[in-house]
C-alpha cells in the first residue's frame, strides 16, 4: 500500500490540527482512509511568528500495520540456567521484555523497592525521616529515570528508538510521544507505566525480585557461572547458577562497580560532568524563548552550551515547570535532581548546570571518579548543615563570591530543605569558575539566565555513570568475562531513558543470537 508524506508544514499556534487532515484530503481529492502525524516540533525563531512544524502521512487505503523495525530473529533453543537481569531501569525493563518477546522469560532483581513502596521511601526521606540507602531517588523500580520527567528525546539515531516509543504507548505512555519532537511521559504518568511493564512481565512467566541486591559473582577460567544476591530486608543470601547476567545495575550502583572490579571484570574511568541545579521562574523561561506567545504554549524548555578555552559547560535534563529532587543514595552526602509531571505546570523551570571533568581532574583508576562524586556529594552535605538540605545561592551572589542572605522572586522546590552557603566550598575551583563563565555566556542566548534571583542548588553530581564496564563491540559480553552483558546507563553504554531502553533491546538480541538454533 503507497503512503504518500508531507513534510514542513507550518501552522500558527492558534490553529487547529484539523487543517492538517484538510491538507491530506486537498492531496488525496478525497477524506484519507489513513491519517497520522509522524513528527510535531515548535519553530520560535521569530518571536512575532511563533508556529508547529508537521510532517504527515496519509493513504486512501486503511491504516498500514505497523512496520518491524528490529530484525526478526528465528526460534532460540531456550537456555538451560536462568538469564538474570540486574536492574529493573530503562535498559533492565526493555531487555527483560525483549527477552520474553524471544521466546526468554528472565528474572528481573531489583536491590531497591516497587515503584509504589519506593513512592513512600521517598515521600519518607523528603520529610526528614531517613534515607533508606537501598530505596530512594537512584535505586527502585523504573530507574533513577523515574523521577525525571520520562524525558524521551536522544540525541541517538538508533532504529530501536521508534520500538522504545511504540512500547511506552504500549503501556500507557501519552500517545503523542510517538511524533513530538521532543517527547516526555512525566513523572506522574511513568511510575503507571511502570507498573504495568512489571505486570506484563509476570504475567508472561518472567520474575521480578525486590529488595535483592546482586552481591558477588562465581567466575571460572573467565566465564561467569554463577552469582550470590542478598535480600536487604531479611539478609537471606542466594546463590544462583546462570546462562546469563546483565547489569543494567545504573549509574549510581557503586558497591556493584567495587564488586565487579574486586572479581576481575575489566572496567575504566571515563569522563562525566558534575555542578549544580538552577532554578528561574517558569513564565521568565517561557517569555525568553517565546515572547508574548509563551501563554499559549507549552512550558518553555532549554538547552545551551558554553564552549570555554579550558572546559566547557552544559545545560541536561531540563525540567519545565518541575522540582529539584534530594537524589542521594548514600548517607552523608547531598545529590540533586530534576524531575516534572505530565503537566509541567509548576512555578519553576530547574536544570542541571554542569561542567566536564576527566580522567586529567580525577585520576584514572576505575573507581577516582566515584570518589570525585562523593567528596562533592559531602561537602554539600556539610554546607547544607548535615541535615540533607542542599546548600543553595542566588545566580547573582554566585557570580559575586558572597553568601546568600534571602531569597528574592525564585523559591528552591528542593523538598528536603536548604541552607544558604558558598558553592565555592562545595564545587572544585575549575567548576566553579567555569560555572561563572557559562552562566554570564548562556545570559546572551536566553536572556534572564543569569537574573540575579534565580537560585542554584547543590551538587548536581549524578549525571552518568563515572566508570564504563568494557564490553565486546559484537558479542555485547565483557571483553573479559564470557557470559556478563553490562548494559545501559550504569555501564556506560548510553545517556538517558531511550538511549538505555535501546540498549536493553540491543543486549537482548545478543543473549538471543547466543542460543538461537
Amino acid at each position: 500500500m503507497r503512503v504518500s508524506t508531507l513534510s514542513d508544514i507550518k501552522l500558527g499556534i492558534d490553529k487547529d490540527e484539523t487543517e492538517l487532515v484538510k491538507i491530506a484530503r486537498k492531496k488525496l481529492g478525497k477524506t484519507p482512509a489513513y491519517f497520522a502525524i509522524k513528527k510535531k516540533s515548535l519553530d520560535a525563531r521569530d518571536k512575532n511568528a511563533v508556529k508547529y512544524i508537521y510532517t504527515i502521512e496519509f493513504s486512501d487505503k486503511e491504516q498500514p500495520s505497523g512496520a518491524e523495525i528490529v530484525e526478526r530473529l528465528p526460534k532460540c533453543k531456550l537456555p538451560e540456567k536462568p538469564v538474570l537481569v540486574v536492574g529493573s531501569g530503562p535498559a533492565g525493563l526493555f531487555c527483560a521484555l525483549r527477552l520474553i518477546e524471544r521466546g526468554i522469560t528472565p528474572i528481573v532483581i531489583e536491590r531497591g523497592a516497587s515503584v509504589e513502596e519506593r513512592e513512600k521511601d521517598t515521600q519518607t526521606f523528603f520529610g526528614g525521616g531517613g534515607l533508606n540507602v537501598e530505596s530512594n531517588i537512584q535505586f527502585g523500580e523504573g530507574g533513577a529515570g523515574t523521577f525525571s520527567d520520562g524525558k524521551l528525546n536522544t540525541q541517538t539515531h538508533d532504529l530501536r528508538n521508534k520500538t522504545v516509543l511504540e512500547t511506552f504507548v504500549q503501556f500507557g505512555a501519552p500517545k503523542e510521544i510517538a511524533w513530538l519532537n521532543k517527547p516526555h511521559i512525566g513523572s506522574d504518568n511513568l511510575k503507571q507505566v511502570v507498573k504495568a511493564m512489571r505486570e506484563y512481565i509476570l504475567a508472561q512467566g518472567g520474575q521480578v525480585r525486590f529488595h535483592t541486591r546482586l552481591d558477588d559473582l562465581q567466575i571460572t577460567d573467565g566465564k561467569l557461572t554463577g552469582v550470590t544476591f542478598v535480600h536487604a530486608k531479611t539478609g537471606e543470601r542466594i546463590t544462583q547458577d546462570v546462562s546469563a547476567l546483565v547489569l543494567a545495575i545504573g549509574h549510581s550502583a557503586r558497591d556493584t562497580f567495587e564488586k565487579l572490579l574486586a572479581r576481575g571484570v575489566q572496567m575504566r574511568a571515563k569522563d562525566f560532568a558534575v555542578g549544580v541545579r538552577i532554578e528561574h521562574l517558569q513564565e521568565k523561561i517561557g517569555f525568553s524563548q517565546y515572547g508574548n506567545a509563551y501563554t499559549k504554549l507549552p512550558a518553555a524548555d532549554y538547552k545551551l552550551v558554553y564552549r570555554g578555552d579550558k572546559r566547557s559547560a552544559f545545560t541536561f535534563c531540563m525540567c519545565p515547570g518541575g522540582f529539584v529532587m534530594p537524589a542521594t543514595s548514600e548517607e552523608y552526602g547531598v545529590v540533586t535532581n530534576g524531575m516534572s509531571n505530565y503537566a509541567r505546570d509548576g512555578k519553576n523551570a530547574n536544570a542541571a548546570l554542569i561542567a566536564q571533568v576527566s580522567t586529567a581532574d580525577f585520576g584514572d583508576g576505575v573507581m577516582d571518579g566515584v570518589e570525585l562524586q562523593r567528596k562533592i556529594e559531602r561537602a554539600a552535605y556539610v554546607a547544607g548543615g548535615e541535615t540533607y538540605a542542599a546548600p543553595v545561592q542566588l545566580v547573582g551572589d554566585f557570580l559575586r563570591d558572597r553568601v546568600s542572605d534571602r531569597f528574592g522572586e525564585v523559591s528552591p522546590t528542593y523538598a528536603a530543605g536548604t541552607a544558604f552557603a558558598d558553592l565555592r566550598a562545595v564545587l572544585p575551583p575549575y567548576v566553579s569558575e567555569t560555572l561563572k563563565n557559562a552562566i554570564v555566556d548562556m545570559d546572551k542566548r536566553l536572556k534572564g539566565f543569569s537574573c540575579h534571583d534565580a537560585v542554584l542548588t547543590g551538587a548536581e553530581t549524578r549525571t552518568s555513570s563515572p566508570v564504563r564496564i568494557e564490553r565486546d563491540n559484537e558479542s555485547l559480553q565483557s571483553v573479559n568475562t564470557e557470559n556478563i552483558y553490562p548494559c545501559g546507563e550504569g555501564a556506560g553504554y548510553a545517556g538517558g531513558i531511550t538511549s538505555s531502553a535501546a540498549d536493553g533491546i540491543r543486549v537482548a538480541d545478543a543473549i538471543f543470537k547466543k542460543f538461537m538454533i
